[in-house]
Parts: C-alpha cells; structure tokens; sequence
C-alpha cells in the first residue's frame, strides 16, 4: 500500500493564482476608471470669459482714442530737409568753435 499524502502545493498555486487574478482584475478597474476621468475633464474645456478677439479690438480702440488728443497738441512736423540743415548749421558752428579755440 502506497502513502498517499494530499498535495498541498496544488491548493497554494490556485491560492497564488486567485490572488494574481484577483489584484489584476483590480488593478484594471481602477486604470479604466481614471481613465473615464481624465477623458471626462478633457472634454470639457473651460469656457472663455470673453472672447480673445473682442478684448483685444476693444483695446485696440481704447489706444486709438487715447493717441487722437497727443497728435493734435503736437506741433508741426517739420520737413526733413529743413531738418537736416539745421544739423548741419550746428555742425558747422561747432567745428568753427572748435577750431577758432585751437588757433588762439
């Protein structure tokens, strides 16, 4: 007559093997649920408080409103060649002084 003895070690594999099963199963779930949550909160994107475009326009418009006074207390534009021969008359002068300073 044989000993028989009962095989515990195929009772702690399917123990092992439930348990891995099990944390799978697990581990599944709570992946697909974050994955429902992000997808949930992409979906939506925050709504604008206004729109960019109208913003800007309005600012646009502020500036130009603000500029219109400046531009009609300035003065005249002088001409550019009037302008430049007064560089140069000055130019000119200070070269003399400078020279005349050197000579004495």
């Amino acid at each position: 007559m044989a000993f028989w003895r009962p095989r515990y070690h195929r009772a702690v594999r399917k123990l092992i093997q439930l348990a891995i099963v099990a944390f799978g199963i697990r581990a599944f779930l709570r992946w697909r649920r974050g994955r429902q949550e992000t997808a949930q909160t992409t979906a939506l994107p925050p709504a604008p408080a206004s729109d960019p475009a109208d913003e800007l326009r309005r600012k646009l418009a502020e500036s130009r409103e603000d500029d219109a006074p400046l531009e009609a207390d300035a003065p005249p534009a002088v001409a550019v060649a009037d302008r430049r021969a007064d560089v140069h008359e000055q130019g000119r002068a200070t070269l003399d002084e400078m020279t005349a300073s050197s000579e004495d």
